[in-house]
């Protein structure tokens, strides 16, 4: 096993034609796997990596290695101080907050294009950014643990990683409402029964059967592969841009400091459930 890679947050290596990613995020109070400002600039050097060849790979698999799941979403308790610094500082938080959604939308972007096949091994929280994460991926593999949520609203926002652009693009738009509006979760196996999730294991299994499609799909023809993701699976461009737009008109409303205070301040085991 080559290991390119070895960070603070995640760390990606190679295992046969595949490139395996894993997130380990490790820090005193966060929950799990949330992306903040070192996990992003860790998956824009994935991301460069990507693009300069990948080292020959011919598939890329997302995974987590902490037990309570995939992914919580975003850093809240860094958005929240960056947003209580900033404000005493006398300086606007939303071109700051705009300058990382441009940053993350382009890794999630280039995550989503990449002509390499692409697959998320999920278990247990796969919630706000971190579902947006697996939404950038061709093929999703879920245990029968695993949970998908947005529960942004809570927050008085809307997803801001590309989650709703990129989630209509799999399934109905009365289950991208359901989940927007609701902040309801889906289980793993509603998830496979609406088309979202691909294949649907046993708990512990998601990662073994999805370095299986990796190495299936690595047989095939690489250039027919790239022309066949590009056009099964077209980038929503404009709909991400307006999702932006909207989460930072939204992040100016005081309901948005005082939602993400309370989640900060919670003793709630969960704070980041609906």
């Amino acid at each position: 096993m080559n290991a390119p890679f070895v960070g603070e947050t995640l760390s990606y290596a190679h295992v046969g034609t595949t490139l395996e990613v894993t997130l380990h995020r490790s820090v005193p109070g966060a929950t799990c796997n949330e992306i903040g400002e070192q996990t992003l600039r860790e998956l824009e050097g994935l991301v460069a990596y990507l693009a300069s060849g990948a080292g020959g790979a011919r598939a890329v698999l997302f995974a987590s290695s902490v037990p309570r799941g995939f992914c919580a979403g975003a850093d809240l308790r860094a958005l929240y101080e960056g947003m209580v610094a900033r404000r005493g500082a006398g300086v606007p938080p939303v071109a700051e907050v705009r300058a990382f959604l441009d940053r993350i939308h382009a890794v999630f972007d280039a995550l989503d294009t990449t002509p390499l096949t692409t697959v998320a091994a999920v278990h247990g929280v796969v919630f706000g950014g971190g579902f947006e994460l697996a939404l950038t991926c061709d093929v999703i593999v879920a245990d029968k643990t695993a949970r998908f949520c947005f529960p942004e609203l809570r927050l008085g926002l809307v997803p801001g990683f590309g989650g709703i652009p990129r989630l209509a693009r799999d399934v109905g738009n009365a289950v991208v409402r359901d989940l927007l509006f609701t902040g309801r979760s889906l289980n793993a196996q509603r998830a496979h029964q609406l088309g979202l999730v691909s294949q649907l294991v046993a708990p512990g299994e998601a990662g073994h059967v999805a370095r299986k499609v990796a190495e299936q799909a690595a047989r095939f023809d690489a250039a027919t592969s790239a022309a066949g993701k590009a056009f099964a699976k077209p980038l929503p461009s404009e709909w991400l841009n307006r999702e932006k737009d909207t989460f930072c008109a939204l992040f100016t409303s005081p309901v948005v400091e005082a939602a993400l205070h309370k989640f900060v301040t919670s003793t709630d085991a969960r704070p980041y459930l609906p």
